[in-house]
């Protein structure tokens, strides 16, 4: 088990505030930026990293899109779309899962 800044788990304010309110609950990257058991803070407030899972981008489901915020899948693509450039969807592609819930400091 590790301390991780959580601006590396959660790259942008709107994320790390839904995690505070409960709204973002996990997080798909392209790489691994955690380990199970691992802790980070918003704010004051603790978070845990409670699983890990290698996914692709064709595993996602409207279930996954609300863990993180969004409305539905449809919205999470539009929002990758924007977020990273020459970005394009591919069922294929290889993103891994980060959960995590709040916990007691």
């Amino acid at each position: 088990m590790a301390d991780i800044d959580a601006d590396t788990l959660l790259p942008n304010e709107r994320m790390r505030s839904g995690a505070q309110d409960g709204d973002v609950t996990q997080i798909h990257r392209g790489q691994r930026y955690a380990d199970e058991g691992d802790r980070f803070e918003v704010d004051g407030d603790a978070f845990e990293v409670v699983e890990i899972r290698e996914r692709t981008l064709g595993d996602l489901t409207d279930e996954d899109a609300r863990a993180e915020g969004m409305r539905d899948l449809e919205q999470y693509r539009e929002i990758l779309d924007r977020a990273h450039d020459n970005f394009e969807w591919d069922d294929d592609s290889d993103i891994v899962l980060h959960r995590f819930e709040k916990v007691d400091a």
